[in-house]
């Protein structure tokens, strides 16, 4: 009997099937008015978009892809009548790391040359499997040094989760590997950034060691999160790097040209962080203006579990989630706090709380806003993997919620003061405006689904259809005021539907929620503010969406299927003010910035770029 074909990977198809080219930047059409403060700026969104498609049923995880940098750059021009406007135009490209390459020129034979994160998830998978695997990435590894290939393989990253800026540089990111350079608006590759110098650059003379010149696994050093923080008072750029070997986590502080750090004359550079005994799977961290916060989740990475048929990568519900304090230039001086067993992936917003009419004097507390889940389901579901038995309490509710942590300096005892949700409804994806981050903004963002759960949305495929404005300040103060229950308590209970059904009744609702049409579905957005606004929130915000009407009847997108960018207005929550319409599809991605025309215009020069492999698929 013929075996049955197995179904497409759900996060390889519909909107999440990766596009098959790129395209330069090109006018796009649009509907309504583009407001004056995107002149000359330019929306980037990362993701992974894997070159190797032969097999779109293959072990796989959304996380996994080479990265992709979609974008729409604000153009200032003038009409055939001199009248100043705004042209937006769109444009993709790949970022091009060493495995593109390798993907790109066929190498990597069938499948992506990076293993998948499902395979270090999957507890069905074997030691020959690993090995296998290990062994292909190693031989193409090794054909590269051997001549024949347009880029010798030197890193893994893929560069697919998150673009920042920093310092005349935009900065795609990947947690395998270094921040990778890329040019704006026309996003191409200049070159691995060592926190120093990018290829591509001009050298910098004066300074010579970059992550991890100094250190024997300069390789794993070079490990950089996928969610650096800039301080927007310093211009410092924050940054841990979580390895496999000890110390197991460093951490590095770099600072702008021609600026000296803190009171140091240079940049800190892998600086060991104490109290981490074995490797960890960490993503995102807490940055205020003083103060670092380190997230040690228990998610371990051990190799040994292949011996007992476990998954490589795994939760621990019955050990404590634990949150590492320090001072930003004296991570010798951490803390650490502890908690129940959770998931924290994306932090919000942290800043200092000082005693009043005492800001010069060091904090009394660090207060954080986070994304926390009671289990793992974000990482197995997005890689269609069955949850293992063991690695959660099912009779927890696995939803991502907003929550409030609160870290007491001021006690000789490390006390956790506070922890509990601001708001019941799930919540992922999160963005708070960069120029206002590390202070105690009152206005963050994120992603919702009108079902209500981030863990049931997550077993279908995750879209979103709800983007949600939270007032972090008056929930707050309501919860400092009366305090719900520590750890599992919440201050509004409310679901989306409940908020949705109340969204004309009362002005003053501290969450306010924009529903997208049926059928549309919308991806992380960024905030840009009006100029001279007199209201923190008087702005605009941009994400990418999609109809799935363009979808086939089985689900699949049409090659005339088209997404858009959409500017909805972030005050009142309730109406787009202008729709771009893209050449093309973008596929549901991760994370998106906004960037600004002075940091398009103030950016470092570039000697050279990286080629295109000699052959593309």
């Amino acid at each position: 009997m013929e075996q049955k074909k197995r179904s497409q990977h759900r996060y390889l198809s519909g909107n999440f099937a990766p596009v098959s080219h790129t395209a330069p930047l090109q006018p796009c059409r649009f509907m309504g008015e583009i407001p004056d403060e995107l002149r000359g700026g330019q929306y980037v969104r990362n993701g992974g978009n894997p070159v190797v498609t032969h097999d779109l049923t293959r072990k796989a995880h959304w996380f996994d892809g080479d990265g992709m940098l979609n974008g729409v750059y604000f153009r200032p021009c003038s009409d055939r009548d001199g009248k100043d406007i705004i042209q937006p135009e769109f444009v993709n490209q790949y970022a091009l790391t060493d495995v593109y390459f390798a993907n790109a020129s066929g190498l990597s034979l069938e499948e992506p040359m990076n293993p998948s994160i499902a395979l270090f998830l999957d507890p069905q998978t074997t030691l020959t499997e690993v090995i296998t695997k290990a062994w292909n990435f190693l031989k193409v590894a090794m054909r590269s040094y051997f001549g024949g290939f347009p880029n010798v393989i030197k890193r893994i990253s893929v560069a697919n989760t998150g673009v920042i800026y920093h310092d005349g540089r935009a900065l795609a990111t990947c947690e395998i590997g270094p921040p990778l350079r890329v040019s704006l608006p026309e996003l191409e590759t200049v070159g691995w950034f060592n926190g120093i110098n990018a290829e591509g650059e001009i050298p910098n003379d004066t300074v010579t060691a970059g992550f991890g010149d100094h250190l024997f696994f300069k390789f794993f050093q070079e490990f950089t999160t996928g969610h650096p923080h800039v301080d927007p008072q310093s211009d410092e750029l924050i940054l841990f790097h979580s390895i496999y070997v000890p110390p197991y986590v460093t951490y590095s502080v770099i600072p702008r040209r021609n600026r000296p750090l803190g009171k140091r004359s240079s940049p800190m550079f892998n600086i060991p962080v104490k109290g981490i005994s074995r490797p960890k799977l960490m993503h995102d961290f807490g940055v205020s203006h003083q103060y670092t916060i380190i997230i040690d989740l228990p998610i371990l990475f051990s190799p040994t579990n292949l011996l007992r048929e476990e998954s490589l990568v795994t939760y621990c519900p019955d050990k404590e989630t634990r949150f590492g304090v320090f001072p930003r230039y004296n991570p010798e001086a951490i803390r650490w706090f502890h908690t129940e067993p959770c998931c924290i992936f994306h932090t919000v917003n942290s800043w200092d709380v000082h005693l009043p009419g005492r800001s010069e004097s060091p904090p009394v507390a660090i207060n954080m806003l986070c994304c926390r889940m009671t289990g793992p389901s974000m990482i197995f579901n997005t890689g269609d993997i069955e949850i293992p038995p063991g690695s959660v309490n099912h009779e927890i509710n696995p939803e991502c919620r907003l929550y409030f942590y609160q870290f007491d300096l001021s006690s000789p005892w490390n006390v956790i003061s506070q922890q509990w949700a601001l708001s019941a409804i799930g919540y992922e994806f999160p963005h708070v405006p960069r120029h206002s981050s590390m202070s105690a903004t009152r206005w963050v963002y994120g992603c919702s689904t009108v079902e209500g759960s981030f863990g049931i949305a997550l077993g279908k495929a995750l879209k979103i259809d709800c983007l949600v404005k939270i007032d972090a300040k008056a929930l707050i103060a309501k919860g400092l005021k009366e305090p719900p229950e520590q750890v599992t308590g919440c201050v509004d209970n409310r679901s989306v539907k409940e908020i949705l059904a109340q969204k004309d009744k009362d002005s003053d609702d501290p969450i306010r929620i924009y529903q997208m049409p049926t059928g549309w579905y919308a991806q992380e957005c960024s905030f840009v503010p009006r100029h001279n606004a007199e209201q923190e929130d008087d702005g605009w915000l941009l994400t990418f969406v999609f109809d799935e009407s363009q979808l086939s009847d089985a689900g699949e997108a049409l090659d005339t299927a088209k997404s858009e960018l959409w500017i909805l207005n972030a005050k009142d929550m309730n109406s787009v003010v202008a729709r771009i319409i893209l050449p093309q599809r973008v596929p549901y991605g991760i994370h998106g910035n906004w960037f600004s025309e002075e940091e398009i215009q103030s950016q470092h020069p570039v000697q050279k770029y990286r080629g295109v492999p000699r052959q593309q698929i």
